[in-house]
């Protein structure tokens, strides 16, 4: 297996190899073409290598392959007229069938990439042979300290190491020869709260850039910078104020206090960072991406005031300090989980005569930002799909112009976009050919109510400050209902502010894109299709299954002349874990994969895992348990288990369904609740509920495991 690594890596080394070779004084050409592999460094990435990615552009050395984040590929040997003979190449299974959202590194004849639980894989990308992986050991029980699955979303390499920022909110750095831990440094300030990593680390300057999630949960958001050698921590900025009765960490969140009331600093406020992130070398800025508030509800976290500074928002940083330079706020006050967390991307744009250096962004909001990226100035934004919670932003403020329709503080409102989002974390790509940005898009609405339950209001459970969502129980009413959750890959013109053109999704939740040189946009879907795209027209060229739902960004390399292309496969996330029925309605199973393509490629993907799960006899219902009582048994299930297991009891197929629990597990299943399980991912929930609340919860899971086997009898006729 060595060998053949280090044969790969000489394909890539062609230029080390020569000169080794020619110093050899004696033995074969083979010996000197062996020596010079062996010597041949991996990962020996750096910022000049960085900074001028296109001149390697058969590698993909960053997260969206340049500073920049693109993710466009100057690659064009697979171009729109051959593009139909993409065969797959290879395919390699991981070890856990849950959300796949990587974004694999290829560099130095080696690819790095992630899987569930923050597993690391070292692969040849010309065969697909393992050639080491690491598993960090993330304990099972931290699955429940995150808003939407055990995820990750990739690595950064530099100078001989690679980096992964582990679930449990370990910094990790591993030899990238033989995946061997070189340091490992605890990225989290406070171990009471529930902290997390779900997002790649970036590498600037020789400082690991990493952030964390688990604002609904009720933390406080930051970004930390580490050493790259040494993974001492270099800087950190809060991106929301602490405690008033303790001192600042930088001044510019003297200003920012300014913007908050009440005792928002108890649940943490929320801002955390934890996707977004990039840099531009020539004005030596760093970009943040900042989420939501901690509760969502602006009238729980904030009194229902102020614009709570610096959530939602675009920040400027110095990479060498940490310190801050400009913000954009898309969403002021932000009260409905509208992140500002998704894919930035830097770019030049003609505007109006003028070249301007520019980052463009599409939040959740439902607005596409165009800013220039040295000032902060808004020079455009326009919705790129439905918006009702604001009629525009003001050109001469930036700010939004807020719409009743978006005000839910004394009555529930349907508002729109959903927190799902009109774009959610799935990245999106630009082609300076076309001049065009290929948008994972959605569509949908969401009823925000104030809720003021108590267990909601519990640290270290799903706490957002509104209702749970509620969807009906009736199979044929979520048909019908479903029909307005749908996605879309969206051309968007940045500098026209409108669509070029759009290919409709029947569902939400679909990969994020690529797009090439060779006028293609590479898509996965939650259907368990990979498809390319002509960049210009839209017109689908090539499809092929991939017997899960795709929702991570392929990326494009050559090796020897052969352009490959590689999809990250693997259902779940958000999406697929509360929605349940809405999800479920999607026939795909979470089976993760890395699929690579190439032209006349003839591997085979094996069938998909489509075994029937037998109905088992539910337990008798309690006669004792009224219909109140089963309403808050209800209640308390979509709002403290629906996060994972599904609206309503109906699994979106990661997660066990509880419908089909077995007798034996029903019997234990107020200890299951309590804790007895949490080794193997289920969370405590015996803080937060007292014995008569778990067994109302049982209850109306029973019920639930009786609509099932009477709706499975209806259809057999019986």
């Amino acid at each position: 297996m060595r060998d053949r690594y280090a044969s790969v890596r000489a394909l890539i080394a062609g230029a080390a190899v020569a000169v080794l070779a020619a110093c050899s004084q004696s033995g074969s050409d083979a010996d000197a073409d062996k020596t010079a592999a062996d010597a041949a460094p991996v990962a020996a990435v750096d910022g000049e290598r960085l900074r001028t990615a296109d001149r390697e552009p058969g590698a993909w050395m960053s997260h969206g392959r340049t500073y920049a984040e693109q993710r466009y590929s100057p690659l064009d040997r697979i171009d729109t007229d051959n593009v139909h003979r993409l065969g797959l190449a290879w395919s390699y299974r991981l070890d856990v069938d849950r959300g796949v959202e990587a974004t694999p590194i290829v560099v130095d004849g080696v690819m790095y990439t992630t899987g569930p639980y923050s597993m690391v894989y070292a692969l040849d990308p010309v065969s697909g042979e393992l050639l080491w992986k690491y598993d960090p050991q993330v304990p099972r029980e931290t699955g429940g300290k995150a808003c939407c699955g055990v995820v990750n979303r990739g690595v950064a390499v530099w100078k001989g190491r690679v980096y992964v920022g582990a679930f449990d909110g370990r910094l990790i750095a591993l030899d990238a020869a033989d995946g061997s831990v070189l340091w490992e440094t605890d990225t989290i300030v406070d171990r009471s709260r529930n902290y997390t990593i779900t997002g790649a680390p970036r590498v600037v300057k020789g400082h690991v850039i990493i952030g964390n999630g688990g604002a609904e949960l009720g933390v406080r958001g930051y970004v930390s910078a580490y050493d790259a050698e040494t993974g001492e921590l270099d800087w950190r900025f809060y991106t929301v104020p602490g405690d008033p009765d303790e001192p600042v960490e930088n001044e510019i969140l003297k200003k920012a206090r300014d913007t908050w009331f009440g005792e928002y600093w108890k649940q943490g406020g929320g801002g955390t960072v934890w996707d977004s992130i990039a840099y531009d070398p020539e004005l030596d800025l760093l970009y943040i991406g900042v989420g939501n508030g901690s509760p969502w509800n602006i009238d729980d976290r904030s009194e229902g005031k102020g614009d709570n500074l610096f959530l939602s928002s675009i920040v400027a940083l110095d990479p060498d300090t940490g310190d801050y330079v400009w913000h954009y706020q898309t969403t002021p006050g932000d009260t409905w989980d509208y992140t500002a967390t998704q894919h930035m991307i830097l770019a030049e744009l003609e505007i109006e005569g003028e070249t301007r250096k520019v980052l463009m962004q599409a939040p959740k909001n439902g607005f596409f930002y165009v800013i220039d990226r040295e000032t902060g100035e808004l020079l455009s934004a326009e919705n790129y799909v439905p918006v009702n919670w604001a009629e525009g932003i003001d050109p001469e403020t930036g700010r939004p112009i807020f719409s009743e329709a978006g005000d839910f503080s004394e009555e529930a409102k349907t508002v729109t976009p959903s927190p799902f989002g009109g774009h959610n974390w799935q990245p999106m790509s630009f082609n300076p050919d076309t001049g065009l940005v290929y948008i994972p898009a959605q569509y949908s609405s969401f009823v925000y109510e104030a809720s003021a339950v108590e267990p909601f209001l519990a640290l270290n459970v799903w706490n957002v400050g509104v209702e749970p969502i509620s969807l009906p129980e009736d199979p044929a009413a979520i048909d019908a209902m479903a029909e307005s959750f749908h996605g879309a890959l969206l051309a968007w013109d940045p500098v026209k502010q409108k669509a070029a053109w759009k290919v409709e999704h029947p569902h939400l939740w679909n990969g994020g894109t690529l797009t090439t040189a060779g006028n293609l946009v590479f898509q996965g879907n939650a259907e368990g299709e990979v498809r390319a795209y002509a960049a210009d027209t839209g017109e689908l060229l090539w499809s092929s299954p991939a017997n899960t739902g795709v929702i991570a960004a392929p990326m494009t390399y050559e090796i020897d002349g052969e352009q490959y292309v590689t999809f990250m496969a693997g259902w779940g996330g958000a999406y697929t874990l509360m929605t349940g029925t809405l999800a479920s309605r999607i026939k795909v199973q979470p089976e993760s994969r890395v699929l690579t393509y190439k032209l006349d490629g003839e591997g085979e993907l094996p069938p998909p895992r489509n075994k029937p799960t037998p109905v088992p006899e539910p337990p008798a219902r309690d006669t004792d348990i009224d219909a109140e009582q089963l309403a808050q048994g209800k209640y308390l299930y979509n709002g403290l288990c629906s996060t994972c297991h599904g609206i309503n009891a109906v699994s979106g197929g990661v997660v066990p369904d509880l419908r089909y629990l077995d007798a034996a597990t029903h019997e234990q299943f107020a200890d299951i609740v309590k804790g007895a399980r949490t080794v193997r991912g289920m969370p405590s929930f015996g803080h937060v509920l007292d014995d008569t609340q778990i067994d109302l919860i049982h209850e109306y899971v029973i019920k639930r495991s009786h609509d099932l086997a009477a709706r499975v009898r209806d259809s057999e006729g019986q």
